[in-house]
């Protein structure tokens, strides 16, 4: 079957604009210090709870539990990173570059974000095993017992949360346009708002970051876990992803619109 010419340029000018993206992140020395940054802030917390969990002030022994309790302090690096990577164009007027070079905007954000996830991924991951494997190295045989599953099921949770967070928090940054805003925004969000609706509005389960905390830490599905009203890991996936869509949406929309 033969390929209409139109299909092939198109195809082709998406394959260009992800790897100018990628290019671009790659190269930006913030994202390598802000992942580093936040590997060695993971690592910190994880053997500050390891600790607390030796002394038995964590109430578990579970290695993935005690391991995976630095990932909600951790997140803010991925979140910083997003904003990054979605706003650091419009310092110095860089961005007009490349809009002359990409001036299809929908196109040009889209392979931002996909560019992103292609090196978050793999960073979420590392960020995630490195807790639970010093914490199971720490504790060794006094650690709780846990099946392969609940492992593997915990570690592909909070990667898929880092890195949508990630792209949420890239979509913002795309919005507000500005780092510092963005960052203020979604941290206030993230630590202070967040919490304070979970305490007092039922309805706070089907928010993001709740949404995607039950994906993995099963005492964050709010309800409580025995509740039948409460976010199930893969329901918490499901709301999650769809936040990313329509943050991502409404970016491209806004961008779109607005002169740079």
């Amino acid at each position: 079957m033969t390929v209409p010419p139109a299909t092939r340029t198109r195809g082709r000018e998406g394959a260009q604009a992800l790897a100018a993206e990628l290019s671009k992140l790659v190269s930006l020395p913030a994202t390598w210090l802000t992942l580093g940054g936040t590997l060695v802030v993971n690592l910190i917390l994880a053997t500050a709870f390891t600790t607390a969990g030796l002394q038995g002030s964590t109430g578990t022994k579970s290695a993935v539990d005690i391991g995976l309790a630095s990932i909600g302090y951790a997140q803010a690096g991925f979140v910083i990173l997003g904003v990054l990577a979605a706003c650091s164009e419009y310092t110095g007027g860089q961005i007009r570059t490349t809009l002359t070079a990409m001036p299809r905007r929908a196109l040009q954000l889209t392979a931002k974000h996909l560019a992103l996830a292609i090196v978050v991924f793999p960073a979420a991951a590392s960020t995630a095993a490195s807790g639970v494997v010093l914490t199971a190295g720490v504790l060794g045989g006094t650690a709780a017992p846990v099946t392969s599953g609940h492992v593997a099921g915990a570690l592909i949770g909070v990667t898929a949360y880092l890195a949508l967070t990630t792209l949420i928090s890239a979509a913002v940054g795309a919005l507000v346009r500005r780092t510092l805003a963005a960052v203020v925004v979604l941290l206030g969000y993230l630590f202070v708002a967040g919490p304070l609706l979970r305490d007092h509005v039922p309805a706070a389960k089907y928010l993001p970051d709740s949404a995607g905390f039950a994906m993995w830490f099963p005492s964050a599905r709010f309800p409580s876990a025995g509740d039948a009203g409460a976010v199930t890991p893969a329901q918490g996936a499901l709301l999650l992803v769809a936040w990313t869509a329509v943050l991502i949406a409404a970016g491209v929309l806004g961008y779109r619109r607005w002169d740079v």
